[in-house]
């Protein structure tokens, strides 16, 4: 299915590989020359950002039917040729099937022309050469444990290597997806000061939605918005040959065995991937294994082939929304992963800005409402931000029983709340919110834990024990300085004044 990004990148290869002029682009896609040059001049490909819900606009007119007309087009290259849709039979199934359309031929004939041109891509393409020139990278991923903070994670690490130098670079992530691909692509742009004129990649969903007969690539628009704000070329290895991309395979596991054996153990995840590619640098001083030369030395020549940097940032947050269920939460990664919202939000479309590490729910005006650690693994995994959860009931207590987030407490909190007084259920739920906000849900459950085991049923109580087993000691403010403290002169001490008193008190008790 084409996209307008597939659109618009048809319109810059043109211009900037085939040399066409913008006049010449223009009659050849039937676009208006003015959105030729604009496309031509573009630098900036983030995508738009959402607006809020009372800002949006309309989409295009033809929008609502071009998943329709490009499905039409795709079944056709299986039909025969004289058997195969016109603009203008598209157009006019359109008005006899489609319900509430009303574009005009024109429109049409314009979208059906460029959609054709798409499909059509890739059937004279001969084979793709081994020989790699300076400045083309390959990248991949590959698997590796670490331990970040002493907690254990089976993680991803992405690799880009420049086979004409054999230089390598890596970056460690929790997984692999979209935000950890750009994000890691990015760090080693900006290390190396550029970006590689051409880059490989294997057919990974990240990237790659649908391969299409003749050898065409449907891929993800944010990857197209991302390759063109960098000026990259993408080229794809065919299905079962991954040696088109040996030199990256090959990579993968040098990267594994020389920079992640021992298990790597570190305290953030950021420091340690500035310090991989400093390790990276210092590994390239080797001689190449086939050149009687530095890596380093060879990669001057990858250097001057470099792209350079876009001037205008690209945003490497994914966006999307998502419809909360009754208990305020949302659950991703096929339902898999699920995440806290609040009692608030409960059957509520969200905005998610995500990053390889974070997920932050914004409402529909796009304010903040609480952000998680993001979730990676294949096996069911939930984050649980209480603090809205009991804030919530904690200013209706007496309806606790009656709502779901009673269902969703853990059995030794359901406890210690049902053998509770009603008159303390307000404040209690008050404090075990503010012990949460100060050191997580678990410490106050371990809290409540040992209130129930001393049957300790007040808020005050709850304190003194959440003190005792985590040393709560609470900051107390500085003295402020005094002015009208007099300095006193230190009184000389004779200690033999003591020893005399001392003798007499010792006779006089004799006595």
């Amino acid at each position: 299915m084409s996209t307008a990004m597939d659109q618009i990148h048809h319109i810059r290869e043109l211009f900037y590989e085939q040399d066409m002029n913008i006049s010449e682009i223009a009659k050849q896609t039937g676009y208006d020359w003015k959105t030729v040059k604009k496309y031509v001049d573009m630098t900036d490909f983030n995508e738009p950002e959402p607006k809020p819900a009372s800002e949006q606009i309309f989409c295009p007119k033809l929008e609502p039917f071009k998943a329709t007309i490009s499905q039409w087009l795709q079944d056709d290259k299986l039909a025969p040729r004289k058997q195969r849709h016109t603009a203008k039979q598209v157009h006019k199934r359109l008005t006899k099937e489609v319900e509430n359309y009303d574009c005009s031929y024109r429109l049409v004939a314009l979208y059906v022309k460029e959609v054709k041109k798409q499909l059509n891509l890739g059937k004279d393409k001969g084979k793709l050469p081994l020989k790699h020139e300076p400045g083309e990278a390959q990248a991949d991923f590959g698997a590796a444990d670490f331990y970040e903070n002493g907690t254990h994670h089976s993680g991803k690490y992405l690799v880009v290597s420049f086979p004409y130098s054999n230089h390598g670079f890596h970056q460690l992530f929790y997984g692999e997806n979209m935000e950890c691909l750009l994000e890691g692509l990015v760090a080693i742009f900006q290390h190396i000061g550029g970006v590689p004129h051409e880059i490989w990649f294997d057919n990974t969903k990240t990237i790659v939605t649908k391969i299409i007969k003749g050898g065409g690539r449907e891929l993800t628009e944010r990857f197209i918005r991302f390759r063109e704000h960098y000026g990259f070329k993408s080229v794809f290895t065919n299905g079962n040959a991954g040696w088109e991309k040996g030199n990256v395979e090959n990579k993968v596991g040098y990267e594994r065995r020389n920079f992640l054996v021992p298990v790597p153990r570190f305290l953030k995840i950021s420091d340690f991937n500035i310090h991989l590619l400093t390790e990276n640098d210092n590994d390239a001083t080797r001689e190449h294994y086939r050149h009687d030369e530095r890596i380093i030395d060879l990669f001057d020549e990858d250097n001057n082939r470099l792209l350079p940097l876009p001037r205008i940032p690209f945003n490497l947050e994914g966006s999307r929304t998502i419809t909360t269920n009754g208990w305020g939460k949302f659950i991703l990664n096929k339902g898999k992963h699920a995440y806290s919202v609040s009692p608030r939000h409960t059957n509520t479309l969200v905005h998610l800005r995500l990053t390889s590490s974070t997920i932050t729910v914004l409402d529909e005006n796009l304010r903040e409402i609480v952000t998680h650690r993001r979730l990676y693994g294949d096996e069911k995994q939930e984050r649980m931000d209480w603090i809205p959860y009991l804030n919530y009931i904690g200013r209706h207590p007496r309806a606790l029983m009656n709502t779901g987030i009673y269902d969703m407490m853990p059995p030794v909190m359901k406890t210690y709340l049902n053998d509770c007084p009603s008159s303390e259920r307000g404040k209690i739920l008050k404090t075990l919110s503010e012990l949460t906000e100060r050191t997580g849900f678990r410490s106050a459950l371990q809290t409540v834990d040992q209130a129930v085991q001393y049957q300790a049923t007040d808020a005050d109580s709850l304190n003194n024990l959440y003190r005792r087993l985590f040393a709560d000691i609470p900051d107390l403010p500085p003295l402020a300085p005094q002015r009208e403290i007099p300095q006193l002169e230190q009184m000389p001490v004779d200690l033999a004044e003591y020893d005399l008193s001392l003798m007499k008190g010792g006779r006089a008790a004799n006595a």
